[in-house]
């Protein structure tokens, strides 16, 4: 049988808890950061994510955050700016949706930046566009054709 090397299984991963809920100090962006909404996950630990700038970058979720803080659609994180690379970005930080709301209301976020949803920039129920999800038929006698 093989040995022992580690000091527990999956579960022993799976059940540390860090207690993130508890309420923690906002941060704010610092010179080389910007706030950006995520688009869509990639896989590998990678998302595509539209910043506040206008710009859209392929970010890297560092490894601190890696399977600890689970980042979806939508959600509003502080990326980190490379100095040689403008197309790629570093997620440092995930904000909570509580936080992401104060930080539109301090005017960090500006006010098109949707909060409270999936994905960025999908359709208001009030626009023209989403009147096209369902397919009409005529009714025709059955025998005619």
């Amino acid at each position: 049988m093989p040995k022992n090397k580690g000091k527990g299984g999956k579960n022993r991963k799976r059940g540390k808890n860090e207690a993130d809920d508890e309420k923690r100090e906002l941060v704010f962006k610092e010179d080389g950061q910007e706030y950006a909404q995520v688009l869509r996950m990639l896989g590998n630990g990678r998302c595509e994510a539209l910043c506040i700038d206008g710009t859209k970058r392929l970010c890297h979720i560092r490894g601190k955050m890696h399977k600890k803080v689970w980042i979806a659609a939508g959600d509003i994180v502080l990326v980190g700016l490379r100095d040689y690379q403008d197309d790629k970005a570093d997620v440092i930080l995930k904000y909570m949706p509580d936080e992401a709301r104060l930080l539109k209301a301090y005017g960090e976020l500006p006010e098109n930046v949707r909060l409270n949803e999936g994905i960025a920039g999908g359709l208001d129920e009030d626009e023209e566009g989403g009147a096209d999800d369902y397919i009409e038929f005529e009714d025709e006698d059955i025998d005619k054709i």
